[in-house]
Protein backbone atom coordinates (compact mmCIF):
# COMPACT_ATOMS: atom_id res chain seq x y z
CA UNK A 1 0.00 0.00 0.00
CA UNK A 2 1.44 2.86 -0.95
CA UNK A 3 1.27 5.92 1.23
CA UNK A 4 -1.32 8.45 1.80
CA UNK A 5 -0.88 11.74 3.84
CA UNK A 6 -2.88 14.66 4.71
CA UNK A 7 -1.40 18.08 4.19
CA UNK A 8 -2.82 21.79 4.66
CA UNK A 9 -0.22 22.85 1.97
CA UNK A 10 -0.33 23.46 -1.77
CA UNK A 11 2.68 22.33 -3.52
CA UNK A 12 3.12 23.97 -6.99
CA UNK A 13 5.58 21.38 -8.01
CA UNK A 14 2.77 18.39 -7.68
CA UNK A 15 0.12 17.14 -9.50
CA UNK A 16 -2.76 18.83 -8.90
CA UNK A 17 -5.94 16.54 -8.59
CA UNK A 18 -9.52 18.88 -8.39
CA UNK A 19 -12.40 17.45 -7.53
CA UNK A 20 -15.39 17.40 -10.44
CA UNK A 21 -19.13 17.00 -9.13
CA UNK A 22 -22.37 16.84 -10.50
CA UNK A 23 -22.26 21.10 -10.81
CA UNK A 24 -18.85 21.77 -11.43
CA UNK A 25 -15.63 22.17 -9.10
CA UNK A 26 -15.84 20.31 -5.56
CA UNK A 27 -12.78 22.18 -4.15
CA UNK A 28 -11.16 26.04 -4.53
CA UNK A 29 -8.47 25.81 -6.88
CA UNK A 30 -7.65 29.44 -6.66
CA UNK A 31 -6.78 32.53 -8.72
CA UNK A 32 -6.18 31.73 -11.96
CA UNK A 33 -5.75 27.79 -12.20
CA UNK A 34 -9.50 27.83 -10.72
CA UNK A 35 -11.02 30.23 -13.22
CA UNK A 36 -9.35 27.63 -15.77
CA UNK A 37 -10.82 24.99 -14.46
CA UNK A 38 -14.24 26.32 -14.18
CA UNK A 39 -14.24 26.54 -17.74
CA UNK A 40 -12.98 23.43 -19.13
CA UNK A 41 -14.22 20.89 -16.66
CA UNK A 42 -17.21 18.90 -18.06
CA UNK A 43 -19.42 18.64 -14.79
CA UNK A 44 -22.15 15.51 -14.34
CA UNK A 45 -19.47 12.85 -16.33
CA UNK A 46 -19.57 9.46 -14.18
CA UNK A 47 -17.69 8.85 -11.29
CA UNK A 48 -14.66 8.02 -12.31
CA UNK A 49 -14.20 9.86 -15.10
CA UNK A 50 -10.30 11.33 -15.01
CA UNK A 51 -9.34 14.28 -17.65
CA UNK A 52 -6.06 15.22 -17.95
CA UNK A 53 -5.41 18.85 -18.08
CA UNK A 54 -1.78 19.95 -18.83
CA UNK A 55 -0.26 23.26 -18.37
CA UNK A 56 2.96 23.82 -19.68
CA UNK A 57 5.20 26.16 -18.34
CA UNK A 58 2.88 26.68 -15.92
CA UNK A 59 2.63 25.82 -12.13
CA UNK A 60 1.69 23.07 -11.25
CA UNK A 61 2.20 21.54 -15.05
CA UNK A 62 -0.37 19.49 -14.89
CA UNK A 63 -3.63 18.92 -13.34
CA UNK A 64 -6.06 16.01 -13.42
CA UNK A 65 -10.04 16.42 -12.89
CA UNK A 66 -11.31 13.83 -10.92
CA UNK A 67 -15.40 13.20 -11.77
CA UNK A 68 -17.43 12.01 -7.88
CA UNK A 69 -20.66 11.96 -9.06
CA UNK A 70 -22.86 12.98 -6.35
CA UNK A 71 -20.23 13.94 -4.42
CA UNK A 72 -21.36 11.05 -1.94
CA UNK A 73 -18.54 8.30 -0.60
CA UNK A 74 -19.15 5.73 -3.29
CA UNK A 75 -18.05 8.54 -5.50
CA UNK A 76 -15.15 9.50 -3.81
CA UNK A 77 -14.19 5.94 -3.69
CA UNK A 78 -14.85 5.33 -7.47
CA UNK A 79 -12.66 8.49 -8.27
CA UNK A 80 -9.92 7.41 -5.76
CA UNK A 81 -9.53 3.66 -7.35
CA UNK A 82 -9.50 5.51 -10.93
CA UNK A 83 -7.22 7.43 -9.71
CA UNK A 84 -4.36 4.85 -8.13
CA UNK A 85 -4.61 3.13 -11.87
CA UNK A 86 -3.76 6.94 -13.65
CA UNK A 87 -1.28 7.93 -11.57
CA UNK A 88 2.27 6.60 -12.98
CA UNK A 89 4.06 5.20 -9.77
CA UNK A 90 6.83 7.74 -9.36
CA UNK A 91 4.56 10.98 -9.40
CA UNK A 92 3.53 12.74 -6.60
CA UNK A 93 0.34 13.95 -6.97
CA UNK A 94 -1.99 16.30 -4.42
CA UNK A 95 -6.03 15.93 -3.76
CA UNK A 96 -8.07 18.76 -2.98
CA UNK A 97 -10.45 17.57 -0.30
CA UNK A 98 -12.86 18.92 2.41
CA UNK A 99 -15.03 16.80 4.57
CA UNK A 100 -14.14 13.51 6.28
CA UNK A 101 -16.62 11.28 4.11
CA UNK A 102 -14.35 12.59 1.14
CA UNK A 103 -11.01 11.58 2.89
CA UNK A 104 -11.97 8.31 4.02
CA UNK A 105 -13.96 7.54 0.63
CA UNK A 106 -10.98 8.61 -1.62
CA UNK A 107 -8.18 6.75 0.06
CA UNK A 108 -10.14 3.28 0.32
CA UNK A 109 -10.44 3.77 -3.94
CA UNK A 110 -7.22 4.84 -3.58
CA UNK A 111 -5.59 1.90 -1.83
CA UNK A 112 -8.00 -0.87 -3.23
CA UNK A 113 -7.65 0.09 -6.90
CA UNK A 114 -4.11 0.17 -6.43
CA UNK A 115 -4.15 -3.66 -4.86
CA UNK A 116 -1.56 -5.91 -6.51
CA UNK A 117 -1.57 -9.44 -5.50
CA UNK A 118 1.51 -10.12 -3.24
CA UNK A 119 3.46 -12.05 -5.67
CA UNK A 120 2.63 -10.17 -8.88
CA UNK A 121 5.48 -8.58 -10.93
CA UNK A 122 4.05 -5.45 -10.77
CA UNK A 123 6.46 -2.90 -9.31
CA UNK A 124 4.29 -1.34 -6.24
CA UNK A 125 3.80 2.57 -6.31
CA UNK A 126 6.16 4.53 -3.89
CA UNK A 127 5.30 8.33 -4.48
CA UNK A 128 3.36 9.30 -2.13
CA UNK A 129 -0.45 10.75 -2.31
CA UNK A 130 -1.34 14.16 -0.47
CA UNK A 131 -4.82 14.98 0.37
CA UNK A 132 -5.14 19.09 1.45
CA UNK A 133 -7.52 19.27 3.96
CA UNK A 134 -8.23 21.98 6.45
CA UNK A 135 -6.82 21.02 10.05
CA UNK A 136 -9.28 18.77 11.88
CA UNK A 137 -9.00 15.41 13.95
CA UNK A 138 -11.51 13.97 12.13
CA UNK A 139 -9.82 13.74 8.93
CA UNK A 140 -6.82 12.02 10.68
CA UNK A 141 -9.22 9.28 12.02
CA UNK A 142 -11.23 9.14 8.51
CA UNK A 143 -7.77 8.41 7.01
CA UNK A 144 -6.77 5.96 9.67
CA UNK A 145 -10.49 3.98 9.08
CA UNK A 146 -9.76 3.60 5.08
CA UNK A 147 -6.21 2.31 5.29
CA UNK A 148 -7.42 -0.25 8.09
CA UNK A 149 -10.33 -1.69 5.67
CA UNK A 150 -8.19 -1.13 2.87
CA UNK A 151 -5.32 -3.55 4.33
CA UNK A 152 -7.63 -6.12 5.57
CA UNK A 153 -9.32 -6.08 2.06
CA UNK A 154 -5.84 -6.45 0.66
CA UNK A 155 -5.13 -9.68 3.37
CA UNK A 156 -8.92 -11.67 2.05
CA UNK A 157 -8.03 -10.68 -1.64
CA UNK A 158 -4.72 -12.08 -1.16
CA UNK A 159 -5.68 -15.11 0.46
CA UNK A 160 -8.44 -15.66 -1.90
CA UNK A 161 -6.03 -15.38 -4.97
CA UNK A 162 -3.42 -17.48 -3.83
CA UNK A 163 -3.14 -20.51 -5.91
CA UNK A 164 -4.54 -23.86 -4.88
CA UNK A 165 -0.75 -25.45 -5.13
CA UNK A 166 -0.10 -23.36 -2.16
CA UNK A 167 -2.95 -22.71 -0.13
CA UNK A 168 -5.19 -25.73 2.54
CA UNK A 169 -5.77 -25.75 5.32
CA UNK A 170 -2.86 -26.00 7.02
CA UNK A 171 -1.79 -22.76 5.02
CA UNK A 172 -4.50 -20.49 5.69
CA UNK A 173 -4.55 -21.52 9.61
CA UNK A 174 -0.72 -20.68 9.58
CA UNK A 175 -1.39 -17.42 7.96
CA UNK A 176 -4.14 -16.61 10.22
CA UNK A 177 -2.06 -16.96 12.96
CA UNK A 178 0.89 -15.11 12.22
CA UNK A 179 -1.44 -12.10 11.04
CA UNK A 180 -3.25 -12.26 14.99
CA UNK A 181 0.43 -12.53 16.35
CA UNK A 182 0.49 -9.12 15.43
CA UNK A 183 -2.54 -7.93 17.18
CA UNK A 184 -2.50 -7.81 20.39
CA UNK A 185 -5.58 -9.01 22.39
CA UNK A 186 -6.50 -11.42 19.51
CA UNK A 187 -6.00 -15.59 20.12
CA UNK A 188 -6.43 -18.71 17.59
CA UNK A 189 -6.96 -22.21 18.35
CA UNK A 190 -6.88 -24.53 15.42
CA UNK A 191 -8.35 -28.16 15.89
CA UNK A 192 -7.56 -30.89 13.68
CA UNK A 193 -7.77 -34.83 13.76
CA UNK A 194 -9.09 -36.19 16.66
CA UNK A 195 -10.63 -32.49 18.04
CA UNK A 196 -12.81 -32.71 14.87
CA UNK A 197 -14.44 -36.09 15.85
CA UNK A 198 -17.88 -33.99 16.57
CA UNK A 199 -17.60 -32.03 13.15
CA UNK A 200 -18.96 -34.59 11.14
CA UNK A 201 -19.68 -32.37 7.91
CA UNK A 202 -16.17 -30.78 7.62
CA UNK A 203 -14.77 -34.35 8.20
CA UNK A 204 -16.79 -35.67 5.38
CA UNK A 205 -16.06 -32.67 2.80
CA UNK A 206 -12.12 -32.80 3.88
CA UNK A 207 -12.15 -36.57 3.62
CA UNK A 208 -11.25 -37.01 0.13
CA UNK A 209 -8.25 -34.61 0.25
CA UNK A 210 -4.45 -35.24 1.06
CA UNK A 211 -4.92 -31.80 2.97
CA UNK A 212 -7.26 -32.79 6.12
CA UNK A 213 -9.31 -30.06 7.48
CA UNK A 214 -9.39 -28.05 10.50
CA UNK A 215 -11.58 -25.25 12.22
CA UNK A 216 -9.88 -22.35 12.93
CA UNK A 217 -11.49 -20.20 15.69
CA UNK A 218 -9.77 -16.69 15.90
CA UNK A 219 -10.62 -14.33 18.68
CA UNK A 220 -10.76 -10.76 20.10
CA UNK A 221 -12.24 -10.52 23.51
CA UNK A 222 -11.74 -6.37 24.06
CA UNK A 223 -12.38 -5.36 27.83
CA UNK A 224 -15.64 -3.61 28.55
CA UNK A 225 -16.75 -5.42 25.94
CA UNK A 226 -20.69 -5.99 25.81
CA UNK A 227 -21.89 -7.50 22.73
CA UNK A 228 -20.37 -10.76 20.96
CA UNK A 229 -20.92 -11.62 17.50
CA UNK A 230 -19.66 -14.76 16.05
CA UNK A 231 -18.71 -14.42 12.34
CA UNK A 232 -18.68 -17.72 10.34
CA UNK A 233 -16.62 -18.15 6.96
CA UNK A 234 -17.08 -21.21 4.32
CA UNK A 235 -13.84 -22.26 3.80
CA UNK A 236 -13.52 -24.52 1.12
CA UNK A 237 -9.34 -24.25 -0.25
CA UNK A 238 -10.31 -25.76 -3.41
CA UNK A 239 -13.57 -27.25 -4.52
CA UNK A 240 -13.29 -30.44 -7.27
CA UNK A 241 -16.81 -30.85 -6.46
CA UNK A 242 -15.81 -34.29 -5.14
CA UNK A 243 -17.53 -37.24 -6.90
CA UNK A 244 -20.17 -35.14 -8.24
CA UNK A 245 -17.28 -33.77 -9.75
CA UNK A 246 -17.64 -29.72 -11.26
CA UNK A 247 -17.33 -29.07 -15.08
CA UNK A 248 -13.89 -27.91 -16.13
CA UNK A 249 -15.62 -24.12 -16.78
CA UNK A 250 -17.06 -24.64 -13.62
CA UNK A 251 -13.86 -25.87 -11.71
CA UNK A 252 -11.37 -23.01 -12.94
CA UNK A 253 -12.16 -20.64 -10.00
CA UNK A 254 -12.68 -22.57 -7.34
CA UNK A 255 -9.77 -21.64 -5.43
CA UNK A 256 -12.05 -18.74 -4.28
CA UNK A 257 -14.61 -20.99 -2.39
CA UNK A 258 -12.70 -19.76 0.73
CA UNK A 259 -13.62 -16.18 0.50
CA UNK A 260 -16.27 -16.28 3.26
CA UNK A 261 -13.30 -17.67 5.48
CA UNK A 262 -11.10 -14.75 4.53
CA UNK A 263 -13.45 -12.35 4.64
CA UNK A 264 -14.25 -12.85 8.41
CA UNK A 265 -10.90 -13.49 9.30
CA UNK A 266 -9.25 -10.25 7.83
CA UNK A 267 -12.63 -8.10 9.57
CA UNK A 268 -12.01 -9.58 13.04
CA UNK A 269 -8.22 -8.65 12.53
CA UNK A 270 -8.92 -5.55 11.32
CA UNK A 271 -11.74 -5.06 14.57
CA UNK A 272 -8.74 -5.72 16.81
CA UNK A 273 -6.56 -3.30 14.95
CA UNK A 274 -9.69 -0.39 15.35
CA UNK A 275 -9.68 -1.57 18.71
CA UNK A 276 -13.19 -1.70 18.75
CA UNK A 277 -15.11 -2.56 21.51
CA UNK A 278 -17.08 -5.65 20.20
CA UNK A 279 -16.25 -9.30 21.28
CA UNK A 280 -16.04 -11.52 18.25
CA UNK A 281 -15.23 -15.12 17.33
CA UNK A 282 -14.57 -15.96 13.80
CA UNK A 283 -14.79 -19.72 13.17
CA UNK A 284 -13.36 -20.91 9.76
CA UNK A 285 -14.04 -24.34 8.74
CA UNK A 286 -11.59 -25.11 6.59
CA UNK A 287 -11.44 -28.05 3.95
CA UNK A 288 -10.61 -29.45 0.66
CA UNK A 289 -13.44 -30.65 -1.68
CA UNK A 290 -11.44 -33.56 -3.65
CA UNK A 291 -12.12 -36.36 -5.75
CA UNK A 292 -10.69 -39.91 -4.13
CA UNK A 293 -11.65 -43.44 -2.79
CA UNK A 294 -11.87 -41.84 0.85
CA UNK A 295 -13.83 -38.99 -0.33
CA UNK A 296 -17.63 -38.86 0.87
CA UNK A 297 -20.17 -40.41 -1.46
CA UNK A 298 -23.96 -39.11 -3.04
CA UNK A 299 -26.36 -40.68 -0.67
CA UNK A 300 -24.30 -40.91 2.92
CA UNK A 301 -25.70 -39.74 5.82
CA UNK A 302 -23.57 -37.25 7.96
CA UNK A 303 -23.67 -36.67 11.75
CA UNK A 304 -23.07 -32.74 12.87
CA UNK A 305 -21.74 -31.05 15.82
CA UNK A 306 -24.90 -30.60 17.41
CA UNK A 307 -26.49 -34.18 16.63
CA UNK A 308 -28.44 -33.63 13.37
CA UNK A 309 -28.10 -36.12 10.63
CA UNK A 310 -28.22 -35.01 7.34
CA UNK A 311 -28.73 -36.84 4.00
CA UNK A 312 -26.32 -35.49 1.04
CA UNK A 313 -27.02 -36.59 -2.62
CA UNK A 314 -24.87 -34.32 -4.63
CA UNK A 315 -21.02 -34.18 -2.94
CA UNK A 316 -20.46 -30.23 -4.44
CA UNK A 317 -22.86 -28.81 -2.25
CA UNK A 318 -20.71 -29.28 0.53
CA UNK A 319 -20.28 -25.83 1.60
CA UNK A 320 -23.29 -25.93 3.97
CA UNK A 321 -22.23 -29.42 5.33
CA UNK A 322 -19.06 -27.28 6.90
CA UNK A 323 -20.94 -24.80 7.75
CA UNK A 324 -24.03 -26.70 9.31
CA UNK A 325 -21.15 -27.78 11.61
CA UNK A 326 -19.47 -23.66 12.65
CA UNK A 327 -23.74 -23.02 13.41
CA UNK A 328 -23.91 -25.81 15.55
CA UNK A 329 -20.84 -25.02 17.65
CA UNK A 330 -21.47 -21.09 17.26
CA UNK A 331 -24.67 -21.88 20.11
CA UNK A 332 -22.05 -22.66 22.41
CA UNK A 333 -20.57 -19.40 22.68
CA UNK A 334 -23.32 -18.08 24.00
CA UNK A 335 -23.52 -15.04 20.86
CA UNK A 336 -25.88 -11.83 21.05
CA UNK A 337 -25.45 -12.15 16.91
CA UNK A 338 -24.25 -15.00 14.31
CA UNK A 339 -23.11 -13.79 10.85
CA UNK A 340 -22.22 -16.42 7.96
CA UNK A 341 -20.57 -15.60 4.63
CA UNK A 342 -20.43 -17.96 1.95
CA UNK A 343 -19.83 -18.44 -1.78
CA UNK A 344 -22.37 -21.23 -1.36
CA UNK A 345 -24.72 -21.08 -4.72
CA UNK A 346 -25.35 -20.83 -8.05
CA UNK A 347 -28.75 -19.67 -7.45
CA UNK A 348 -27.39 -16.35 -5.75
CA UNK A 349 -25.58 -15.19 -9.03
CA UNK A 350 -28.46 -15.80 -11.17
CA UNK A 351 -31.25 -14.19 -9.52
CA UNK A 352 -28.40 -10.97 -8.79
CA UNK A 353 -25.77 -11.14 -11.23
CA UNK A 354 -22.57 -10.68 -10.27
CA UNK A 355 -22.29 -7.60 -7.93
CA UNK A 356 -25.20 -8.25 -5.13
CA UNK A 357 -25.17 -11.11 -2.51
CA UNK A 358 -27.96 -12.72 -1.25
CA UNK A 359 -29.34 -11.82 2.47
CA UNK A 360 -31.01 -14.28 4.51
CA UNK A 361 -32.50 -13.20 7.61
CA UNK A 362 -35.66 -13.89 9.96
CA UNK A 363 -34.31 -10.33 11.89
CA UNK A 364 -35.38 -7.45 10.41
CA UNK A 365 -33.21 -5.17 12.55
CA UNK A 366 -30.30 -7.23 11.68
CA UNK A 367 -31.13 -7.18 7.89
CA UNK A 368 -31.41 -3.27 8.34
CA UNK A 369 -28.11 -3.13 9.71
CA UNK A 370 -26.05 -5.45 7.79
CA UNK A 371 -27.93 -3.73 4.50
CA UNK A 372 -27.15 -0.02 5.87
CA UNK A 373 -23.04 -1.08 6.72
CA UNK A 374 -23.10 -2.37 2.86
CA UNK A 375 -24.47 0.67 1.80
CA UNK A 376 -21.66 2.79 3.52
CA UNK A 377 -19.19 0.30 2.29
CA UNK A 378 -20.37 0.21 -1.67
CA UNK A 379 -21.18 -3.76 -0.61
CA UNK A 380 -24.89 -4.12 -1.74
CA UNK A 381 -27.50 -7.41 -0.99
CA UNK A 382 -30.62 -8.13 -1.21
CA UNK A 383 -32.82 -9.99 1.04
CA UNK A 384 -34.07 -13.43 0.04
CA UNK A 385 -37.05 -14.75 1.79
CA UNK A 386 -36.73 -17.94 4.27
CA UNK A 387 -40.34 -19.51 3.40
CA UNK A 388 -41.86 -21.48 6.19
CA UNK A 389 -43.64 -24.10 4.16
CA UNK A 390 -40.02 -24.93 1.79
CA UNK A 391 -39.00 -26.38 4.99
CA UNK A 392 -40.82 -29.53 4.35
CA UNK A 393 -38.34 -30.08 1.08
CA UNK A 394 -35.80 -30.49 3.99
CA UNK A 395 -37.69 -34.09 4.78
CA UNK A 396 -35.26 -36.94 3.95
CA UNK A 397 -36.25 -40.72 4.53
CA UNK A 398 -33.23 -41.67 6.31
CA UNK A 399 -32.11 -38.78 8.36
CA UNK A 400 -33.44 -35.81 10.13
CA UNK A 401 -32.58 -33.37 6.85
CA UNK A 402 -31.95 -33.57 3.27
CA UNK A 403 -28.65 -31.45 2.71
CA UNK A 404 -28.93 -30.74 -0.89
CA UNK A 405 -32.55 -31.26 -1.83
CA UNK A 406 -33.79 -30.84 -6.02
CA UNK A 407 -35.60 -28.02 -5.62
CA UNK A 408 -35.06 -24.14 -6.17
CA UNK A 409 -32.87 -21.40 -4.86
CA UNK A 410 -33.27 -20.70 -1.02
CA UNK A 411 -32.71 -24.38 0.11
CA UNK A 412 -29.03 -23.67 1.00
CA UNK A 413 -30.32 -21.37 3.59
CA UNK A 414 -33.45 -23.43 5.00
CA UNK A 415 -30.59 -25.89 5.84
CA UNK A 416 -28.63 -23.64 7.25
CA UNK A 417 -30.89 -22.68 9.46
CA UNK A 418 -32.12 -25.65 10.89
CA UNK A 419 -28.34 -25.78 13.09
CA UNK A 420 -29.04 -22.28 14.64
CA UNK A 421 -31.04 -23.18 17.64
CA UNK A 422 -31.21 -20.92 20.14
CA UNK A 423 -30.14 -17.68 17.91
CA UNK A 424 -32.25 -18.25 15.29
CA UNK A 425 -33.76 -15.17 15.59
CA UNK A 426 -30.36 -13.59 15.29
CA UNK A 427 -28.84 -14.82 12.72
CA UNK A 428 -28.30 -13.68 9.11
CA UNK A 429 -26.75 -15.65 6.18
CA UNK A 430 -24.69 -13.81 3.02
CA UNK A 431 -24.43 -15.87 -0.15
CA UNK A 432 -21.14 -14.32 -1.80
CA UNK A 433 -21.01 -16.60 -4.89
CA UNK A 434 -21.77 -13.58 -6.89
CA UNK A 435 -19.51 -10.70 -5.69
CA UNK A 436 -16.54 -12.95 -3.84
CA UNK A 437 -15.03 -12.41 -7.65
CA UNK A 438 -14.92 -10.31 -10.29
CA UNK A 439 -13.61 -11.09 -13.83
CA UNK A 440 -12.46 -7.09 -14.99
CA UNK A 441 -11.32 -4.19 -13.00
CA UNK A 442 -14.02 -1.69 -12.46
CA UNK A 443 -14.33 0.85 -9.78
CA UNK A 444 -12.47 0.24 -6.90
CA UNK A 445 -12.72 -3.64 -7.44
CA UNK A 446 -9.49 -5.54 -9.13
CA UNK A 447 -9.72 -8.52 -11.30
CA UNK A 448 -9.98 -12.01 -8.72
CA UNK A 449 -10.80 -11.86 -5.22
CA UNK A 450 -12.86 -9.10 -4.47
CA UNK A 451 -12.94 -9.39 -0.22
CA UNK A 452 -16.16 -8.88 -0.59
CA UNK A 453 -17.46 -8.70 2.68
CA UNK A 454 -14.57 -7.21 5.47
CA UNK A 455 -15.82 -3.50 4.74
CA UNK A 456 -18.95 -4.29 5.42
CA UNK A 457 -18.37 -6.26 8.35
CA UNK A 458 -16.04 -3.57 9.72
CA UNK A 459 -18.85 -0.71 9.24
CA UNK A 460 -21.56 -3.20 10.89
CA UNK A 461 -19.09 -3.71 14.21
CA UNK A 462 -18.33 -0.27 14.10
CA UNK A 463 -21.82 0.84 14.47
CA UNK A 464 -22.24 -1.37 17.12
CA UNK A 465 -18.75 0.39 18.99
CA UNK A 466 -20.89 3.70 18.83
CA UNK A 467 -20.00 4.38 15.03
CA UNK A 468 -16.02 4.56 15.38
Amino acid sequence: MYPIRLTDRLDDDRTRVVPIGASGPLSHAGGELGAEIAELASPGRPAGTVQEFPRPLRRPAKVLLAHVGAGDEAGWRTAGAALARELPGDEEAQVLLGGAASVRGLAEGLWLGGYRYRDAQEEPRTAAVELVTGDSPAYAGALRQAEVAARATWLARDLTNTPPSIKNPDWIAEEVSGAAAKRPGTSVRVRAGAELARFGGLRAVGGGSRFKPCLVELTWAPPGATTHVVLVGKGITFDSGGISIKTREGMKRMKNDMAGAAAVAAATLAAAELDLCVRITALLPLAENAVSGSAYRPGDVITHYDGTTSETTNSDAEGRLVLADALGYAAELDPDVVIDLATLTGAAPVALGPRIAALYSDSDALATALRDAGAEAGERMWRMPLAADYRELLRSDVADRHSSPTHGGGMAALFLREFTGPYADRWAHLDIAGPAWTDSTEGELTRGGTGWGVRMLLRYLSALDGGQ
